[in-house]
């Protein structure tokens, strides 16, 4: 099913090799958020507990601070939306693969939270991640993140990378091609395990000037529009039996 992918990338590797090696070289390096990587939104304890896992989008690469990240403004979007009190977390690592997240996770002491994001794929699509690595992967965060969270696991889709104007052609269109495939990973397994995970679509960002000065990651207003359109698919969760719900 996927031979035509890896026949087109074979047949255009010098270039494609070629177009990654000038992009890396040629486009800014944003530094991961500063402050601290938790906080709420509302007043009195929290009702709800968000956690954020993942690449650039969950590291806050885009922002200054983390708070006007993905988890801050998730968090924020929630709390508006159901006028409770919202606690977030978040845990990013720049660049990195599902294995290298789930390295630095063994290490990292994480909160329990009544809901589970991931926020990755861009990393294992430029970097040619086989299929069923990338899904056994997914499966092994699942059981390393359990005893934060047992409800499903919100994947993220992995972004259109098609549409990232800051990547050549004929590479933007090789890398959104890989996206889809595994984005398809990320639909098959929200189709076969709906108790262990779940899949989140969000409108891709077609305005530039919600992008930070890379083009390539979210600024605050694209992490504040991405927020708002998954809190409102996320929004039934704080109403949902609290089965699932952390002490």
């Amino acid at each position: 099913m996927h031979l035509p992918f890896w026949l087109t990338t074979a047949a255009l590797s010098p270039l494609l090799f070629y177009q990654g090696r000038q992009t890396r070289q040629e486009a800014p390096r944003l530094p991961e958020a500063s402050g601290e990587p938790f906080g709420q939104w509302g007043s009195g304890a929290p009702i709800f507990r968000v956690l954020v896992v993942g690449e650039s989008t969950a590291a806050g690469v885009g922002v200054q601070t983390h708070d006007q990240g993905l988890a801050g403004q998730l968090a924020r979007a929630l709390h508006e939306q159901s006028k409770k009190t919202i606690a977030w977390n978040t845990h990013g690592i720049n660049g990195a693969k599902l294995t290298e997240l789930r390295d630095a996770l063994k290490g990292k002491t994480l909160p329990r939270a009544d809901m589970v994001l991931l926020s990755m794929g861009v990393n294992d699509t430029t970097g040619l991640t086989p299929r069923n690595q990338f899904r056994q992967e997914l499966l092994n965060i699942r059981e390393d993140l359990r005893a934060l969270h047992h409800g499903p696991l919100q994947l993220l889709s992995v972004p259109p990378m098609h549409q990232f104007t800051a990547l050549p052609s004929p590479l933007r269109q090789i890398m959104g091609w890989r996206a889809r495939q595994l984005n398809s990973v990320y639909q098959n397994l929200a189709g076969t395990s709906p108790r262990e995970f779940s899949h989140l679509r969000y409108p891709p960002i077609s305005d530039t000037s919600m992008l930070a000065s890379d083009g390539y990651h979210p600024g605050p207003a694209g992490y504040r529009a991405m927020a708002q359109a998954l809190a409102e698919a996320l929004l039934p969760i704080l109403t949902a039996p609290d089965i699932n719900r952390c002490p």
